[in-house]
């Protein structure tokens, strides 16, 4: 029996439509979340990926900002621009688009955004909270897979979970570090086995327990090779349709925390 299919775009909507009507309610009481993302260069990926996250901000009510920078802005010039959004009332959310030309410290960046304003989950206070359990912006991949999980139906609680893959952005804060060199005999264990490496069919059906829930984070091709794990697992993320739209959502959710926490009414 083939698995079910964890459908991101479908949850993405129904999470969206729950979103615009509590922004609704935000503005009546004089509160409008406002995200800005930042993008340096042309990148192209980058660039379709920064237009989705205006579109959506958008269509929820969202105030939005796109700074287009050039690719040879200066170090310095991005920090201003960081520090004026930090002090901007209207920016709830502030999103610098990754990766960075490599003349500008990625580190140095985030370090500058406001935590409180840090809607990517990625300054090293949010990460450390995260960490240790408080309450905090979480990074939007991750919070979007366990959303997509609990939303299906499916329980975490007391599951053997493993994650393929250490990014700061999806590896490390699904879980500590993995590190092994019979990926097979591990993964294989896993109830629930998250995919985040960036190697093109890496995952196949002897990677997977018979049941297991799996979750493709592989951009753009996908970890996994879906037609066999398919046969396998009871559950299991398209690439596309599945994580990435959650993405997106999660960095609405958040810029909508953030606006509350900001205005005092959290």
């Amino acid at each position: 029996m083939a698995a079910a299919i964890l459908d991101g775009k479908a949850l993405r909507q129904e999470m969206l439509g729950e979103l615009k009507a509590e922004i609704e309610l935000m503005k009546q009481r004089g509160v409008q979340p406002g995200l800005a993302v930042v993008l340096v260069g042309e990148d192209p990926a980058s660039v379709q990926y920064v237009g989705n996250k205006a579109k959506r901000s958008k269509e929820v009510g969202m105030h939005s900002e796109v700074h287009r920078l050039p690719a040879d802005i200066s170090q310095q010039e991005l920090l201003a621009l960081i520090e004026k959004l930090n002090g901007d009332e209207r920016i709830h959310g502030i999103l610098v688009q990754l990766p960075l030309p490599g003349h500008i410290d990625e580190k140095a960046v985030i370090d500058a955004i406001a935590v409180e304003k840090d809607v990517d989950g990625f300054h090293p206070v949010n990460a450390g909270n995260l960490m240790i359990g408080d309450d905090c912006l979480l990074p939007c991949t991750p919070a979007g897979i366990i959303e997509l999980i609990k939303r299906s139906g499916l329980e975490i609680a007391g599951k053997h979970a493993v994650v393929v893959g250490r990014s700061n952005i999806v590896g490390k804060p699904m879980a500590m570090l993995l590190r092994t060199r019979d990926l097979a005999a591990i993964t294989s264990q896993a109830d629930i086995l998250v995919a985040a490496v960036g190697r093109p069919g890496l995952i196949g059906a002897e990677h997977v327990k018979p049941g297991a829930v799996v979750i493709d984070v592989g951009a753009p091709k996908g970890d996994v090779r879906f037609e066999e794990v398919a046969q396998k697992a009871s559950y299991i993320t398209p690439v596309p349709g599945g994580v990435g739209p959650m993405t997106i959502t999660m960095l609405m959710y958040n810029t909508v925390k953030a606006a509350k926490r900001i205005a005092g009414m959290a």
